[in-house]
């Protein structure tokens, strides 16, 4: 039915498995590991689409096996439905909703979340492309101070800039600040945070991208023996190396993370190391 009224009516699926070996932990929203881990990943979605809108609907499901004594395993579902929407050729807007289950976030490291955003892109060239996101999102927190189930509210925006320089040829600027607000004191938190990286493509289906990313956070209630709000820096340069023959997926990343912060227990650095292999269904 979808196809004779102009609709195409996509399923797509993507499986996932890597390893994981960290010194130190990354805040990424997705798979933090300080150790050694192996991980597991399986994403299904359904688009439906013309020429010039898509609605999609994706369920995505991340598993991680920490290996050694007393680590405890993790997991974590996400659940997104989105509209696309191409106003005309310079200009595309985007509208999501998505729900996390047990997400690793800046504040806690078991939180629930909804969230909504909208994404406005202008893209006037092939070679130039500006993004911004505008995010809401609602938490609530398993693990609130003294017990009790303590919730956090907030706003993030997300501006980015892509020059293309060729087939999978880019430098990327990207730029985010947000924060949460909590009843909570030890939830609540600002930060800012910037990335520039570079893909260069070495062949047809293998490309390196270098990246660097620096990001600062201030909580509102962790204070340090002087009684300031407690701040940290993170410094993080990197390099992934992106295989895609056909379906699969063969990306390898290695960071070093260096973590400064007026809270002397918080000073660490060390490297992190991933592997994962997937493929697209």
């Amino acid at each position: 039915m979808a196809q004779q009224g102009g609709w195409t009516l996509e399923p797509s699926a993507r499986v996932e498995a890597g390893v994981v070996s960290a010194e130190t932990a990354t805040r990424d929203e997705q798979i933090v590991v300080d150790g050694d881990a192996l991980t597991f990943r399986s994403q299904l979605a359904f688009d439906l689409e013309d020429e010039d809108t898509r609605f999609r609907l994706e369920a995505d499901r991340i598993e991680v096996v920490r290996l050694g004594d007393g680590r405890r395993d993790s997991n974590r579902n996400r659940i997104t439905a989105q509209f696309d929407q191409e106003l005309n050729e310079d200009w595309d807007i985007q509208l999501r909703a998505r729900y996390y289950d047990d997400l690793v976030t800046a504040e806690s490291s078991d939180t629930d979340e909804i969230q909504g955003s909208v994404q406005v892109t202008y893209e006037p060239k092939r070679s130039h492309r500006f993004r911004a996101r505008a995010t809401w999102r609602e938490r609530e927190y398993e693990n609130g101070t003294g017990g009790v189930q303590t919730t956090g509210e907030g706003p993030r925006l997300d501006v980015q800039y892509r020059h293309r320089l060729g087939r999978y040829h880019y430098v990327t600027l990207d730029a985010r600040a947000e924060e949460i607000n909590s009843d909570d004191p030890r939830r609540g938190y600002q930060r800012q945070s910037a990335k520039v990286s570079y893909t260069h493509p070495l062949t047809r289906d293998l490309r390196v991208r270098p990246a660097v990313e620096y990001l600062n956070t201030k909580f509102d209630g962790r204070l340090t023996e002087t009684g300031a709000r407690r701040n940290d820096e993170l410094f993080v340069p990197e390099v992934e190396l992106m295989w895609w023959p056909d379906r699969w997926r063969i990306e390898a990343e290695a960071k070093y993370i260096t973590s400064s912060s007026n809270l002397a227990t918080r000073d660490r650095e060390g490297y992190r190391f991933t592997l994962t292999v997937g493929y697209a269904l």
